[in-house]
């Protein structure tokens, strides 16, 4: 069966099109995030499937949402024994209450949180969520330097932020780079994937043949690393896109 690819964005949904020896085209949307696939004939061309992603629109977004819905993580009541993951490796949390600065450490399959008794749940989401930008703070400059190289061109800023649905994003035009503190959550090998796909950016706009062609060059795995990303749960926010 011969096969061929190509990349869409139709109002702000990036769709995956796979054109195949098969009769009828095929739409899925896939978690966590909604991620929209298309399965079509090789007798159709990229405008015959825009029109028929265009009228499947309200559907796929219903779909989008339920999985939103679903695969969120349960707001962390950060207590002993909540798995939190870090790296892509689950760990246990264990508190340990005392007087002092309060602090994350890891140990073994182990996140210890040190911190006084008194300190509410929230406060504690947010330490957790402080202590995870510092990862990131710590493992993306020098990724960033590493593809500043690799593909001649500078980074002149990058900023960490919890984002909606998207785990990175790219302005062109000033080269400022977010990403998703989530990230930090994901091994880094994902991490590495959307910075990347971010950079390559610079060259294409969109997720078209050519961006696409430049992440083969680059990072020929892309595909597997995406999927990786996209295979766990996310945390409880409500992300749209």
């Amino acid at each position: 069966m011969s096969t061929a690819n190509a990349n869409l964005t139709i109002r702000g949904i990036d769709i995956d099109v796979i054109y195949k020896d098969i009769k009828n085209l095929h739409i899925g949307v896939y978690p966590p995030l909604g991620r929209v696939r298309v399965a079509a004939p090789n007798r159709l061309d990229n405008d015959q499937v825009r029109l028929a992603v265009i009228q499947r629109l309200p559907w796929i977004k219903r779909q989008r949402d339920k999985l939103r819905a679903a695969e969120r993580q349960s707001e962390r009541e950060m207590v002993t024994g909540e798995s939190h993951y870090v790296w892509g490796v689950r760990r246990r949390l264990k508190v340990v209450e005392r007087l002092g600065r309060a602090h994350f450490e890891t140990d073994g399959d182990r996140l210890l949180l040190y911190v006084p008794s008194e300190t509410t749940a929230e406060k504690r989401r947010t330490l957790l969520d402080q202590w995870y930008r510092n990862q990131l703070r710590q493992a993306v400059p020098g990724l960033v330097s590493r593809w500043e190289q690799v593909l001649d061109v500078t980074v002149p800023k990058w900023t960490i932020r919890r984002m909606k649905t998207k785990w990175g994003s790219c302005n062109r035009e000033t080269r400022h780079i977010w990403f998703n503190v989530e990230l930090a959550k994901k091994h880094p090998d994902c991490l590495e994937y959307i910075i990347v796909h971010e950079m390559v950016h610079y060259f294409e706009r969109n997720h078209g043949e050519r961006f696409t062609s430049l992440m083969d060059r680059h990072l020929p795995d892309w595909r597997s690393r995406r999927d990786q990303l996209n295979a766990a749960p996310l945390g409880p926010e409500e992300w749209t896109t």
